[in-house]
């Protein structure tokens, strides 16, 4: 049965410790979400090693194997999020991907394993949309930066646990067990989201918005080139499986051009998907960068100071991100761009330190900054895209943001990276070819520094336009 939006100006707030138990169970979701993806790329040597793979091999595991599928599934999976229970959704992936991550320490082959990874890639597609469309109805638009930077903590908790985890049980068992291991443990979580989290009414704290022009309109007549091909192509089917599926696949491209035509929704995906780029070929190839660049460092400790700045610098620069803007946004909205903006430029200096210094020590010690700054950026991005969509695409929203991100910033950071490192190794050697591919991609986080800037421009006339407080 559907749940189409539910609004209620009557509707009480959630009480306050209920729905932060919510937050952070779903928190705890998007740190397996994350343990789960990164795990590979801590696991690199070890795989490389045992399997004999190239650099290129390893960057497609890293980035296009998973995100192939996980990047457009996520637009069909948060339309059902926008029409159905999220809560149900967010469990069954979670199981599905925590499945998939087990069954990777099983693969024989490249092969093997890049399917496990697509799997774990089909999984995660249900996570972050409808988890975010379920914050945003938890929290109101005042404190959806907070609050969905609590839940983006989930990124360098997770991170740190693979870290931690992953390298302590490849050290001490094989990378084979460290899938196995953090892979299970998501079932059970799955399990008791389902039990215990609520499904609560859309846009309880939007009910004096405007009408929402997505809410309850049947699309039946094609407008434009691609909608007359989709209307056509629906033909085949049954009349009213014709009917459904055009009304779905049109809904989805309208609210899509819809939110891209936002000139601040438009800046800040273009933003997060530069920073994003320069992240996740950062974020897949650092455990390899210090085996290579620092051959005589203990890779335990590498491990280990690797999972203890993220989970320290990464996860306090996501919550203050968050709240910055949050307690500053209230007089001046621009801050939503500005201080992600500041942040991403002093993030670059830092991380080619981190790059090219001959010291590890020095190296790892500039991590902490490289990761707090970079986490920044995180909790504004997200809440603008909830709180600049309407209400009934509010998934969706989330799910047009990550489809864009993460096609070119997951899909090719780690893959582009794992190429030109494959290309420099002949004329460079292993290390310094590392060094320029990574140093390379990482200048992207400049133009997301200036989009964010760019945002600043536009935002408050987009935020009064979306909100009806203009």
């Amino acid at each position: 049965m559907s749940e189409l939006s539910v609004k209620s100006p009557a509707a009480k707030p959630t009480a306050s410790v209920y729905r932060f138990y919510v937050l952070f169970l779903l928190t705890g979701v998007y740190t397996f979400n994350f343990v789960d993806r990164q795990i590979v790329g801590i696991l690199s040597p070890a795989i490389k090693a045992d399997l004999g793979l190239a650099d290129w091999q390893l960057g497609i595991l890293k980035g296009f194997a998973f995100a192939v599928l996980y990047t457009t599934l996520g637009i069909p999976i948060a339309r059902l999020a926008d029409r159905h229970n999220r809560v149900t959704i967010i469990s069954v992936a979670l199981a599905l991907w925590s499945g998939f991550t087990a069954l990777s320490g099983l693969a024989a082959n490249f092969t093997q394993l890049a399917l496990a990874r697509v799997g774990v890639g089909i999984g995660e597609a249900g996570g972050s949309p409808p988890a975010h469309s379920l914050i945003s109805d938890y929290f109101p638009k005042e404190k959806r930066a907070g609050a969905l930077a609590i839940y983006a903590m989930g990124i360098p908790i997770g991170m740190a646990l693979a870290f931690l985890g992953g390298g302590w049980l490849t050290q001490t068992f094989s990378w084979r067990v460290a899938f196995v291991v953090v892979g299970l443990p998501g079932v059970l979580m799955a399990i008791l989201l389902k039990l215990t989290v609520k499904e609560p009414p859309r846009g309880r704290f939007d009910a004096d918005e405007k009408p929402d022009q997505f809410a309850q309109s049947k699309i039946e007549t094609p407008k434009g080139p691609f909608e007359k091909l989709i209307y056509k192509c629906a033909t085949i089917l049954p009349a009213n499986a014709a009917s459904a599926t055009f009304h779905e696949i049109a809904t989805i491209w309208r609210a899509a051009k819809y939110l891209l035509a936002i000139p601040t929704y438009r800046a800040v995906v273009i933003a997060t998907t530069a920073i994003s780029f320069t992240a996740y070929a950062n974020g897949a190839w650092i455990v390899d960068f210090y085996t290579r660049a620092h051959s005589d460092f203990p890779l335990m400790q590498i491990y280990m100071w690797l999972g203890i700045v993220s989970g320290t610098a990464y996860a306090a620069g996501t919550f203050l991100g968050g709240f910055l803007v949050d307690k500053f946004a209230i007089k001046n909205r621009k801050m939503y761009g500005y201080i992600p903006a500041i942040a991403l430029v002093l993030n670059l200096p830092a991380f080619l330190l981190v790059l090219w210094h001959p010291s590890p020590v020095v190296s790892l010690a500039f991590q902490f900054p490289v990761q707090m700054a970079i986490g920044f950026y995180l909790g504004p991005a997200f809440a603008l895209a909830q709180t600049l969509a309407p209400v009934s695409v509010r998934a969706l929203s989330t799910a047009v943001f990550f489809f864009i991100l993460n096609m070119i910033a997951l899909g090719l950071g780690p893959t582009v990276a794992g190429f030109l490192s494959s290309a420099l190794i002949e004329p460079l050697g292993e290390d310094i070819g590392l060094r320029v591919s990574l140093s390379v991609v990482s200048l992207a986080g400049l133009y997301g520094a200036w989009m964010f800037y760019q945002a600043t421009k536009t935002i408050n006339k987009d935020w009064d336009k979306a909100t009806g407080t203009g």
